[in-house]
């Protein structure tokens, strides 16, 4: 076999192989993508179980900062009473909770092994949590000097979003 002949089997041979793992990678995606959605589905109706608020009306945001970070729910429409009263509620409850080591909300709903969940509840007491209220829901306040636990934090921001789908985003 000529030189020209072998580098054109080798293109071949490397392009099919090429073409195989994109296949397989995107069946692994698809896979990933649909047990993502059973598991946010599952989230969403643990979710109903802990929170008073309607998810379907209502937004979570977790913006992470140098410090910790900010955890918001809000209503989608600032003028729905209900939910807005619903919100301050539940995040009044979990703000004192969680300044005690109590995580059980969050534990029971993404499940015990949720990232940095045990390291929250072990350094509960070097974190300054702060609740806030604003126009349309509420506001959680995470801040520490300790590295590990601002780790801990951002860990456990990022399962939330990723895990309540379409009712959070990072901001």
């Amino acid at each position: 076999m000529k030189l020209k002949d072998r580098r054109a089997q080798a293109l071949i041979t490397a392009l099919a192989l090429i073409v195989v793992a994109a296949t397989a990678y995107g069946l692994v995606s698809r896979n990933e993508q649909q047990a993502l959605a059973v598991r946010q589905a599952e989230i969403a109706a643990r979710s109903r179980q802990v929170m008073p608020f309607d998810l379907e009306r209502t937004t979570h945001r977790f913006a992470k900062s140098a410090t910790g970070g900010m955890q918001t729910v809000t209503s989608d429409d600032p003028a729905d009473a209900e939910q807005v009263t619903l919100i301050r509620e539940h995040l009044t409850e979990e703000a004192a909770g969680f300044g005690s080591g109590d995580y059980g909300d969050p534990a029971s709903i993404h499940g015990g092994e949720m990232p940095g969940l045990r390291a929250l509840e072990q350094g509960h007491s070097r974190i300054d949590i702060r609740y806030a209220e604003l126009p349309a829901g509420a506001r959680i306040t995470y801040a520490t000097t300790d590295a590990s636990l601002v780790e801990a934090l951002h860990a456990w921001f990022d399962a939330q979003v990723t895990d309540h789908g379409q009712h959070a985003e990072h901001g």
